[in-house]
């Protein structure tokens, strides 16, 4: 009888090109998948808490995958870090019941966007961060995320080709902190559309520089209309923090991903 496990993983966004199989490779469950065949001796499928597109972090991406080897813990872990790229480690190994599923058994996602904000652009962190120019008010766009929270038809910050069923999405938490020039925005909701997160960012930006004031936030989620809001921000600053299960689940989650982050209004 095959066994479930549950994975967690982190990544460099920068060295694949996204999440999901291609027929040419290079994605991260192309190689993860590799790995995983290695050690069990037998093709290995894996299915992710959520995809990440081409060039986004992940800190604490969570997988399961079904197997019918006898492997100890260690082999899931020490084994597939082996044999994976330096730009992807597995972090932990669990053995779960038949009916955990990383996608469908979230309770809810965590991300954390870094922007750094200064004139010039930067180098070193230029494949880990997003960057403006501008000066950016912070408490504008703390008013603006404000109107964000709950749960609402998010058709404004999804991507063209956004494949979900539905559009209405909730928001649990989002809060803006700088450090210097470099502000991070985190945001935790019960699931995201293709895009939101980064679609957010750039509404965020749009009010921090002051072209819009912070109730343009709420009148772009009225409209439903994704062509009436800011560009999406590009993925280099996007990370996966964490995603919550019950306890029941048992499942490792990362500090961060246990905080509130409330927007301040």
């Amino acid at each position: 009888m095959a066994t479930r496990i549950a994975l967690g993983i982190e990544y460099d966004g920068s060295r694949f090109l996204g999440w999901q199989t291609q027929p040419g490779g290079g994605t991260v469950q192309d190689a993860l998948e590799i790995a995983l065949s290695g050690v069990a001796d037998a093709p290995v499928r894996v299915t992710c808490a959520g995809r990440t597109d081409r060039g986004v972090h992940a800190r604490a991406q969570v997988v399961h995958f079904d197997t019918a080897a006898e492997r100890p813990d260690a082999a899931w872990v020490r084994g597939v870090n082996a044999m994976l790229p330096e730009a992807m480690a597995v972090l932990w190994s669990q053995r779960v019941a038949q009916d955990f599923h990383a996608r469908y058994s979230a309770r809810s996602r965590a991300y954390r966007y870094v922007l750094v904000n200064r004139p010039v652009r930067p180098a070193l962190a230029a494949r880990y961060a997003g960057w403006h120019h501008a000066p950016l008010e912070l408490d504008a766009m703390r008013k603006a995320a404000s109107l964000l929270l709950g749960e609402h038809d998010f058709s404004a910050f999804r991507a063209a080709e956004c494949q979900a069923k539905s559009p209405v999405r909730t928001l649990l938490a989002i809060g803006i902190e700088r450090d210097g020039d470099r502000i991070e925005f985190r945001m935790r909701a019960n699931a995201w559309l293709q895009h939101m997160v980064r679609n957010i960012v750039g509404t965020l930006v749009y009010v921090g520089k002051g072209r819009h004031p912070p109730q343009w936030a709420g009148e772009l989620l009225d409209s439903r209309e994704r062509a009436l809001a800011a560009p999406t921000f590009g993925p280099e600053g996007l990370y996966l923090e964490a995603v919550e299960y019950e306890p029941r689940w048992n499942i490792p989650m990362p500090e961060v991903g246990r905080t509130a982050l409330p927007a301040e209004s």
